[in-house]
Formats: structure tokens, sequence, C-alpha cells
């Protein structure tokens, strides 16, 4: 049940993305998110932002979802993230981990960090590039 509520949510702040609906996702997020990025930190104000000018993404997939139990409450959802930016050639991939919390008979985002993937290399095996690659 909580993997498949909190995977609801997720899924409803990147439809937001993908429709450049800022109200929608502002109304996901708690007044006082976090999200941890590459390029920093971000608050609700932040992330919604960037739908200013419309959509942010083309397309996405989630895949290989994880809910953890966080006590009373909250819950934590991990999973890998294959999507398009709009404009961009390049597909990315990212994993993502979120921090949800009830509120009433749903739940708003209060926390998320992405970390970019690693590239994958000929054999479809993603290392770290301190690590040697087989020939």
């Amino acid at each position: 049940m909580l993997l498949q509520d909190l995977s609801a949510c997720e899924r409803a702040v990147w439809d937001a993305l993908v429709r450049g609906d800022a109200d929608a996702d502002a109304a996901l997020l708690c007044k006082s998110f976090l999200g941890v990025y590459s390029s920093g930190f971000a608050d609700r104000a932040d992330h919604s932002a960037q739908l200013h000018h419309g959509p942010t993404v083309e397309t996405y997939d989630l895949t290989e979802l994880q809910a953890r139990a966080l006590g009373a409450g909250h819950g934590l959802l991990s999973y890998r993230a294959s999507f398009q930016r709009t404009g961009r050639q390049s597909p990315e991939v990212m994993f993502v981990s979120s921090i949800w919390q009830r509120r009433g008979a749903g739940w708003i985002n209060i926390f998320s960090q992405d970390t970019p993937a690693l590239p994958e290399t000929h054999d479809g095996i993603q290392r770290a590039s301190s690590e040697p690659t087989p020939i």
C-alpha cells in the first residue's frame, strides 16, 4: 500500500513537470520542502519556478521503485528515473529518494534528492570513473 501511494504521488510531481503546471507542482510540496540536486539546494518556490516557462520534461519512466516506512506518517520512496528534458536530444538517468509526509487523506513531499547515474559502458555495467573498464 505504501509503495502504491507514494508512487502515485511521485508520478503526480513528474506529470506536473511534463504539463508545465507550477501550481500542481507546488501543491504536492511542503512549504518547507528541501530538494538536493547537483546544482545545489532548492526550496518549494525554486522547484515550482522551473515551470514558469512551461514543461521541463517531455517523457519519463520510473523503475526499481522501493518504499520504506520512516515511522508514523512518513515514507521514503527511492527509484530510478529515465527521462527526456524538453528541448534536449539525449535522455538522462538518475536515482531519486523522496520523503513524503501524510497530511490528512493524502501525502506531501518534504524532501527529495537526485543522484545522476553513472554512464553505462559497452557491457551495460555502470562504473565509477576510477574503476578500470574491461576490454
